[in-house]
């Protein structure tokens, strides 16, 4: 059964078709990239899969069922997590209480499990634990917002922009935290700026233009693709 299935995805807002007619799926245990320009629509289709976005048309499926009218709440509920672009932390709360937040659909001794898990994953959210999360580095947002969505223990992690404004060497942490994660067995459908990374990080991709799948394919034949080298790799 694949884990994720969308059917000819159309999404509006207003009169602006923002997808048209966007088909594609990810297989449990995945890892599956989503490339494009700005504007292209990736994010609205990372909206619409976490139920923050109605489709005018077409399905989204998880599991085998429609979700595609299910409310956010009870997305999360059913295990899809999203750490959306700008990591969007409580900056008023302290890293720990966002993380224990990320827990609200799952008992207290679950939860308190589970932040143990991501302290260890993340050993400089510890050190920041009683830190405003206002007060921390760009760096150490991204790896409170990842984990703070890894707390509800889902199934499926929907990541946008992981990498955005961040130095190198912290992206390649949060990457290498991602692959320790992948190996738990977790699904994951990543809008990546960095091309190269992603594909290398992934399974396989899909580049949208203007609201449609351009192009897709396993990361290699990507990398490899003229069209892709020109465009996202800069050759």
């Amino acid at each position: 059964m694949r884990m994720l299935e969308i059917t000819d995805l159309d999404v509006r807002y207003g009169q602006i078709q923002a997808l048209k007619g966007v088909t594609l799926h990810v297989e449990q245990g995945e890892i599956v990239t989503l490339l494009g320009a700005n504007g292209a629509g990736k994010t609205t289709l990372m909206r619409t899969i976490s139920g923050l976005l109605r489709p005018h048309s077409g399905d989204v499926q998880f599991l085998g069922k429609s979700i595609a009218h299910t409310s956010a709440d009870r997305i999360v509920g059913l295990g899809i997590s999203q750490v959306p672009e700008g990591r969007r932390v409580f900056p008023t709360l302290t890293v720990m209480e966002n993380l224990i937040l990320g827990g609200y659909t799952r008992p207290p001794a679950e939860t308190s499990a589970s932040v143990e898990e991501v302290l260890v994953l993340f050993p400089r959210l510890r050190e920041r634990a009683r830190q405003l999360a206002g007060t921390l580095s760009g760096g150490e947002q991204q790896m409170l917002a990842i984990g703070r969505a890894m707390i509800s223990k889902p199934k499926l992690l929907l990541l946008d922009e992981p990498s955005l404004g961040l130095a190198p060497i912290v992206v390649r942490d949060i990457f290498r935290a991602l692959r320790k994660i992948r190996t738990q067995g977790l699904t994951i459908l990543l809008v990546e700026q960095n091309a190269r990374m992603a594909l290398k990080f992934a399974d396989r991709g899909y580049v949208m233009e203007t609201g449609k799948i351009a192009l897709q394919g396993n990361a290699i034949e990507l990398l490899e693709s003229p069209e892709v080298q020109a465009t996202y790799l800069g050759k």
